[in-house]
């Protein structure tokens, strides 16, 4: 692809990819019905997902020890992560809204008939491997698909909300899932497997009656015809975007900087100072509050101006913020902290992945929000053992600092790009 290709691909400032006609949302995303059910299927999803999960390790542990329990959870974890970029390869072809519909329809019918087999009878090892498996697979093609829908339910001055409200229900489902599922392990483990079934066929039912803008006609070079051209080329085209490449780079850099802290390092940091089970969920309960003002701020917020430099102080701030948390001796001081990075994360984070929407063309959406979530589950998970490492070595504050700095170089490259500081977010 060359630049004038990208710049052919470019969507108009405050317009829809491609050369979509520009015209606002007919209501605002909060009061749009079909967006609303949208929502709520994603939702429904969320908590279905979490579900499944403990399920999952619940029924591993009750047939197996702990290695074998690591191994049916990371064979889930391995294809969802290798398989990612095929998956936006795949939405981008074929329709995100029909890979979104196909795998709910797929892992409601196999967590279904997985409860019914539990019922039935106790199921061998394999056969949760050979669920997880699966479940793996298809989460790789689902969540580039959904990531892709955003910009076509609703006006491209509504986008913006409406990923704020998709950050809420990500919050809020991951919050009510685990007990959901407790409730359900502690009657009949069986029945956790089918409510996450029942969860996923809501998901599906409410998607079936979501409408979604039609494609526009593709540009040169945005579908080959060959899956592995298709994938090089959405790669390229993020490489040589000059607003979309700065921002993926910067989100897989401040989620290198960001995970380990919070999923790591807070233990760490509680077993040092004696904190206590007690500390680790004040800290981790107050950015996930902040985290949830963040998105509910986003959904709410009018106008935004300098939309590109807003993204780049908010990333300053919330580094600052996640290097400090290792600094303060008291579990109040550092849940104080936490709440205020998970605020200001969830604003940048919001506006990070509404930049990178309203800037790529609707072909290679899918594609991009692949990689995307490839930064997510498979990238930044693996700089987890060189944190423990550096933990070890040098200290678990150091371990928050290294991070925050990790963090801030993401902003140092958004803020190179003359581009990424001009970008803008029109918001009725």
């Amino acid at each position: 692809m060359t630049d004038a290709d990208i710049a052919e691909t470019r969507p108009p400032s405050g317009g829809f990819p491609d050369g979509a006609p520009e015209e606002p949302a007919l209501r605002p995303a909060h009061r749009d019905s079909n967006v609303l059910r949208w929502l709520a299927a994603y939702f429904a999803s969320i908590v279905g997902d979490s579900v499944y999960f403990l399920a999952l390790g619940w029924a591993a542990a009750q047939l197996a020890g702990p290695a074998q329990v690591g191994i049916v959870l990371a064979v889930g974890a391995a294809p969802r992560a290798l398989l990612m970029l095929a998956g936006g390869v795949l939405a981008d072809r074929f329709d995100p809204r029909k890979v979104v519909i196909g795998s709910d329809a797929l892992r409601a019918a196999v967590i279904l008939a997985l409860a019914a087999l539990l019922w039935l009878s106790t199921p061998a090892l394999w056969l949760l491997v050979a669920v997880a498996l699966v479940f793996g697979v298809v989460d790789a093609a689902f969540m580039p698909a959904v990531g892709a829908l955003p910009p076509r339910l609703t006006g491209p001055d509504e986008v913006v909300r409406l990923i704020g409200m998709r950050q809420l229900a990500i919050r809020i489902g991951k919050a009510v899932g685990p007990p959901l599922a407790g409730f359900a392990l502690a009657r009949h483990g069986e029945a956790a497997f089918a409510l996450a079934g029942l969860l996923f066929a809501l998901s599906l039912a409410l998607l079936v009656s979501v409408r979604v803008a039609p494609l526009p006609p593709a540009p040169a070079g945005g579908q080959t015809g060959n899956p592995w051209r298709d994938l090089t080329d959405g790669l390229r085209y993020i490489r040589r975007h000059r607003v979309v490449g700065p921002l993926v780079l910067t989100t897989a850099l401040s989620e290198i900087g960001f995970m380990p802290p919070l999923q790591m390092g807070v233990f760490l940091l509680a077993k040092e100072r004696g904190f206590g089970a007690a500390g680790i969920g004040w800290i981790l309960g107050a950015f996930a509050v902040g985290a949830g003002a963040g998105a509910i701020g986003l959904s709410l917020m009018g106008r935004i101006r300098r939309a590109g430099m807003a993204q780049v102080g908010a990333l300053v701030v919330a580094s600052t913020a996640i290097g400090a948390i290792g600094l303060l001796p008291t579990v109040t001081g550092a849940a104080a902290v936490a709440g205020f990075a998970g605020l200001v994360g969830g604003v940048c984070g919001g506006l990070t992945v509404a930049l990178i929407q309203h800037n790529t063309a609707a072909s290679y959406q899918g594609r991009v929000a692949a990689v995307l979530a490839l930064s997510h589950v498979g990238l930044a998970p693996l700089v987890f053992p060189l944190f423990g490492l550096a933990a070890e070595s040098v200290g678990v504050t150091p371990m928050f600092l290294v991070g925050a700095a990790i963090s801030a170089s993401a902003a140092v490259v958004a803020v190179l790009s003359r581009e990424v500081r001009q970008s803008e977010l029109r918001v009725r």
